[in-house]
Formats: structure tokens, C-alpha cells, sequence
């Protein structure tokens, strides 16, 4: 539903996205990771044809954002990063508003308009005036009119700002429920965005891709990933970590709390692909050796992405 290639933008010397590829498909929801001025929010406007690009193409729904403009962005809903709205119209008038400039009018309107209003939690302001709404609020009906046409493809930059707690929550539920029979890309900088509803998140640094993958994909390359935590109890556990710290199997061994009969340690394995549970289990067993907890750590991905963008040479 999007396919882009080798895309950039210069905004005079300043190379702001450096030449990325990249598609989302039907059924996929694509977060964009990158820390500020990483190229997030102009790759977002370039895709929905708000800016040109310097070099490279955008296709949404097979047509050219340049070349087919009209039709490209009759497929897309967008919600932007400042969400424009006008002020002095009541949420259910905009609304309605949005909806015919998208070609609707009568009944398909009035649908439209009731069925984004249920669907952004907007019941309880629909006939308030926009300038008297929270920041909150003024973000859902900008998501709502984004989703007026029900889009097949989903464009958003930053979709829970603004939001409390429980409209981020109600809002990436929303996402994820969408994201089953649309194309969506979103951009964030919010960790855990990625984690509660993209199947899929690209990481962009200074214009450029620099890590592509499932969420399970990227915490794999956190160094901490494949890490055991073991917390063992038992009369004598003073020399534990020296004897597991030794095993052919471990790379090394962390003790990250210990008191009286009780140790906690982190133990790496010495391959990324040999698992250390087993060994670790039979060890303490031998040992007598009471065990309170044995977890595999899966990496953070907060750990990959300071890696990536902190570095000089992203890998």
C-alpha cells in the first residue's frame, strides 16, 4: 500500500532524509522510531504529498504522490504532527465539514461523521466548540477526521501526544484494531508505542535507516538479550557466581543483589544461540540449590535504540 524508494529531502545544505526505502503493506502497522531531528516528521510529509521530495518516490495505493496526486491522497487519512483544526467550529460541524470536502454529503456524511465520533471517544463533545476542548480531545478530532473516509492507508505523526494515560491506552488499542485491514505508519519517539501496537518499526538516524524489523527482531539485538537473571537460595551462596562465572557455557556473571542465603546474578552466555537455562538449572540442582527465579531476558528496546543513535557509525 506504500512503497517508497530512495527518498530524500535537502532543505538547502541540510540533508534532512538521506535516500530511505521502505514499504508497508495491507495488514501491517509500521512504527517510526528516530530521535528529534531524525528525518521522522519530513519523510511523514513527504509521503502524504505536504512536501515534495528532493530525490526519490512515494506510492500509496500504486499511484505516485507527485505524478497522481489526488488519487494517492484519496486513499490516506493523515493526522499531523500540530493537529489544524478551525476553532470556532463545533467538533460534530468540523467533522461533517471534513467529510465533504472528502466527497460525502446526506446520509453517507451523517454516517461517516457518527461513526468516527464512537470510534474517538467524542460522544460527550460533539456539539462543543473546538477552541473550549483539551489538548487531548483537539488531538482525537483531528484523529477523526484523518479516519472520515475510512482510508485504506494510515498516516500519523506522533498519534498519542497530548494524550492522558488511558487515551494513549484507548488510542493504540484503536491503532492496532485498525492497523488488521489497513496500512498504517506512525511515527514516535515513545518506546512503548512500538511495543503496544506495531507489528513491524524502522529506526531512523540522522536521514537515514538504520535498523528494520519486528519488535521481537530488534530486542534480539540488545546486548542484555538472551541474558538469564537467577535468583537462587540457599545455606552457603557465596562462591556461586565465581563457580557459574567459570562455566564453558557463560561469558560472565553479574551479581546484582545478594543478602543473607540469597543471590541474584545475570549471567551472559558465551553464544548468542546455545540457551543457558538448562545448564544453569541443572548446576543448582547439583548444588542443592533452591531457585526463585530463572528468566530468559528478551533485550529492551530502549537499549537498542540508544546503541543505534548514540554511535558514530550506526550498525
Amino acid at each position: 500500500m506504500i512503497e517508497i524508494k530512495n527518498l530524500s529531502k535537502h532543505f538547502g545544505p541540510k540533508v534532512a532524509v538521506d535516500g530511505i526505502s521502505f514499504e508497508v503493506k495491507k495488514g501491517e502497522v509500521l512504527g517510526f522510531l528516530g530521535p528529534n531531528g531524525a528525518g521522522k516528521s519530513t519523510t511523514m510529509r513527504m509521503i502524504t504529498g505536504f512536501i515534495p521530495p528532493s530525490a526519490g518516490t512515494v506510492s500509496v495505493g500504486g499511484f505516485d504522490i507527485v505524478e497522481n496526486e489526488l488519487q494517492a491522497k484519496a486513499k490516506m487519512g493523515y493526522l499531523p504532527e500540530s493537529a489544524p483544526l478551525y476553532n470556532d467550529m463545533p467538533v460534530q460541524g468540523f467533522l461533517s465539514f471534513a467529510a465533504e470536502i472528502r466527497g460525502m454529503d446526506g446520509v453517507q456524511r451523517d454516517k461517516a461523521v457518527d461513526r468516527v465520533i464512537e470510534l474517538c471517544f467524542l460522544q460527550s463533545v460533539r456539539h462543543q466548540s473546538i477552541d473550549t476542548l483539551s489538548k487531548g480531545y483537539r488531538h482525537r478530532t483531528c484523529l477523526a477526521q484523518a479516519l472520515i473516509h475510512d482510508p485504506e492507508v494510515l498516516v500519523m505523526d506522533e498519534p498519542t501526544d497530548g494524550l492522558d494515560p488511558n487515551q494513549k491506552h484507548e488510542v493504540r488499542n484503536l491503532i492496532r484494531r485498525m492497523g488488521e485491514e489497513k496500512a498504517i505508519v506512525f511515527s514516535t519517539h515513545i518506546l512503548e508505542e512500538v511495543e503496544a501496537a506495531c507489528s513491524r518499526a524502522i529506526i531512523i538516524d540522522r536521514g537515514r535507516i538504520i535498523a528494520n524489523g519486528t519488535p521481537a527482531e530488534l530486542r534480539s539485538r540488545a546486548e542484555s538479550a538472551g541474558s538469564v537473571i537467577l535468583t537462587v537460595r540457599g545455606k552457603d551462596v557465596r562462591n556461586v557466581r565465581d563457580e557459574i562465572a567459570k562455566m564453558p557455557e557463560a561469558r560472565g556473571a553479574k551479581v546484582l543483589e545478594q543478602i543473607e542465603g540469597l543471590l541474584t546474578l545475570q549471567v551472559e552466555p558465551r553464544k548468542a544461540k546455545e540457551p543457558l537455562s538448562p545448564v544453569l538449572f541443572d548446576f543448582c540442582v547439583k548444588r542443592d540449590l533452591r531457585i526463585e527465579q530463572l528468566t530468559v531476558e528478551k533485550g529492551h528496546l530502549d537499549e537498542v535504540f540508544r546503541s543505534l543513535t548514540t554511535s558514530d557509525i550506526a550498525a
